[in-house]
């Protein structure tokens, strides 16, 4: 009889075909090769620096953790999509999961995924940072009112981001407008 062939996890880990990697504290621990080619690095290039260097602005990253830390305390992982940033300033959409490995340290030891969604939904206006962050929202099927609790902005504020989206996008309806940003062609 065989003996079972050993599980190379390392191997498997940096070769995946989606993005991976392991995090703590927000900073990129070990990293995939799919993540690096994602993003325009080369793998070493990523190993050691804070995700701050994947989103488009300092202030959209120190927001996503804001937004993150609740729902990894209550749930343990976290998913969304976002429009992240390439080492050549390309932004893209892409779809973000994590796991924390320790329940009382949601932003503590991770492993996160990231899968390029931008053939899917392409960036196709120029966005604010809070565009961008109520965009990600919207597509999440989250009303002003839900948006503007999480986000900590009025009801107001919200709608009237939406509208300005609404007009980058040529969008006549609520419902055209997440439409047009999750890529379906009306």
């Amino acid at each position: 009889m065989n003996a079972p062939l050993a599980i190379d996890y390392e191997t498997i880990f940096l070769h995946a075909p989606v993005g991976m990697c392991i995090s703590e504290n927000r900073t990129i621990q070990s990293c995939n090769e799919a993540l690096a080619g994602m993003f325009g690095y080369p793998r070493e290039a990523l190993v050691g620096k804070s995700f701050c260097l994947l989103y488009p602005s300092p202030d959209e990253f120190i927001r996503t953790g804001d937004r993150i830390i609740p729902i990894m305390n209550a749930k343990g992982r976290y998913s969304d999509e976002r429009i992240m940033r390439r080492a050549n300033g390309e932004l893209f959409w892409c779809h973000v999961t994590g796991h924390a490995l320790k329940a009382r340290e949601p932003l503590g030891p991770g492993i996160w995924t990231f899968e390029d969604v931008s053939e899917k939904r392409p960036v196709t206006a120029e966005l604010t940072p809070r565009e961008r962050e109520i965009a990600a929202l919207l597509v999440e099927g989250k009303t002003s009112k839900v948006i503007a609790r999480q986000i900590d902005l009025s009801p107001r504020t919200v709608e009237m981001h939406r509208a300005r989206l609404m007009r980058k996008f040529e969008a006549a309806t609520s419902s055209e407008l997440v439409h047009k940003l999750v890529g379906v062609q009306l």
